[in-house]
């Protein structure tokens, strides 16, 4: 067995003696490390930048974003303020008369029928009522005896009233008789003609006649003094009886149902053979060609409607006057009543309970600075909008005085100049806030 010695491939051709190994590859390089106190100083700065960034682009408590395309941004112009407000007004007929059974009974006839034209007085319908038509001529009958009674306590009275008459002629023709024996005795007593005694008797009986006649006089005065107080009683209560009585009759007519008023009757639906109860609405009668519009207005304007104020309604491309005649000042639902007239003609074909859209002018038109009308209203109460920058991108809470307003337009008073841009969709979200930051806003974002 041979040994093959190899010669090392290095510089030179000196062979290697010796094992080989690689510790003549390695060799050892020096590092440079950090100092602890630099890296700590690093991370602080780092951190306070990052604190500093977060609280710089950070939003305030005060700031919110909002997207522009949300919101409905308006400007403030000038132009002239209509002081109006829109009503739904009710067509009604302008005098209505309500048709009662007033003492009821069964329906023995119907003359009309619902919807016809009636005169004052015509009939309608036939009612009949047994209890009643007995209850009356048995009043009826009542009433006459009491007539008659009457009638012979007035003939007493002047009876009585004669016989003092007469009995007065009475005592003054016996007073006659005695002053003429009286005068005719008196000088022959004194001469000794007639004796004493019946001279005596003459004076008594004319004294006598005389008195006797001022008692009957005094009693006539009497008599005729609580007599004509009687009689004047009776004769009041004879008239009030025959006020009853015609009452009665009248009741007993009423069975006869007949139209008060001439106008078209409504609501009319009763059959033969029917019962109605006493006081029981039957019907209704219109007044014809003639109607008046009922409208609901926001109790806000109470203080501000006025009668007498004018409207307008447009119907079919026509304009019609009409004007407030009564107010009904109990507020419901947030709401009173109002009842409007038509000052000039009545638009052709309206119908009862038609509504018909109506504008109520307030006060005449006047220039001013206005902005539209918006759900904002409802969140501020027109103590503060939100204007927005010159360029687009804030808007700044802002404290203004708004005047009136009309469903269209507001009129700003104070606060606000032509030209400038509010936000006049609703505040929803954001009425605590001062400031909104106004982002992405898009071509779809609307603009008034």
């Amino acid at each position: 067995m041979s040994v093959v010695r190899m010669k090392d491939e290095v510089a030179g051709d000196r062979p290697v003696t010796g094992a080989v190994t690689g510790s003549g590859m390695d060799r050892s390089v020096a590092t440079r490390r950090m100092p602890p106190r630099l890296k700590i100083a690093l991370a602080a700065a780092a951190a306070l930048i990052a604190a500093m960034l977060c609280w710089w682009f950070a939003p305030s408590a005060g700031t919110q974003s909002v997207a522009s395309d949300r919101l409905t941004i308006s400007p403030v112009r000038t132009g002239q303020f209509e002081d109006f407000i829109p009503l739904r007004a009710r067509v009604t007929p302008l005098l209505t008369v309500y048709l009662d059974s007033i003492e009821g009974g069964r329906v023995e006839r119907v003359v009309a029928e619902d919807g016809a034209m009636l005169q004052q007085g015509q009939l309608i319908a036939v009612l009949s009522n047994a209890e009643l038509q007995l209850s009356t001529l048995a009043r009826q009958t009542e009433v006459e005896q009491q007539i008659n009674n009457m009638r012979s306590q007035e003939l007493a009275l002047a009876q009585t009233r004669l016989a003092n008459e007469r009995a007065i002629l009475d005592a003054g023709l016996a007073t006659s008789k005695a002053k003429r024996q009286y005068e005719l005795e008196a000088p022959l007593a004194r001469k000794g003609f007639v004796a004493g005694r019946q001279f005596k008797d003459t004076t008594d009986q004319f004294t006598f006649q005389q008195r006797q006649l001022e008692t009957l006089r005094r009693s006539q005065n009497t008599d005729e003094r609580l007599q004509s107080a009687q009689l004047s009683q009776q004769r009041a209560s004879m008239q009030s009886l025959q006020s009853g009585l015609g009452i009665a009759r009248a009741n007993l007519d009423a069975l006869n149902l007949r139209a008060p008023v001439a106008g078209q009757l409504s609501g009319f639906d009763i059959q033969v053979g029917q019962s109605l109860k006493p006081g029981e609405r039957i019907a209704q009668i219109d007044s014809p060609g003639r109607n008046k519009l009922q409208a609901g207005v926001d109790e806000f304007y109470l203080g501000r409607v006025q009668v007498g104020q004018q409207a307008r309604v447009d119907l079919a491309g026509k304009t019609y006057g009409a004007k407030v005649t009564k107010i009904y000042p109990q507020v419901q639902n947030g709401q009173f009543q109002v009842d409007l007239q038509f000052t000039g003609a009545e638009p052709e074909n309206i119908q009862r309970g038609q509504t018909l859209q109506a504008k109520l002018t307030l006060g005449d038109p006047a220039p001013a600075r206005l902005i539209p009308n918006g759900a904002f209203y409802n969140t501020t109460g027109g103590a503060w909008v939100f204007v927005v920058a010159p360029d687009g991108k804030s808007a700044v809470k802002r404290p203004v005085r708004l005047g009136r307003r009309n469903p269209d337009t507001i009129e700003v008073l104070d606060g606000l100049d032509a030209g400038e841009r509010v936000i006049t969709s609703p505040y929803t979200g954001f009425e605590d806030k001062d400031r909104l930051d106004l982002t992405a806003a898009s071509a779809n974002g609307k603009d008034d």
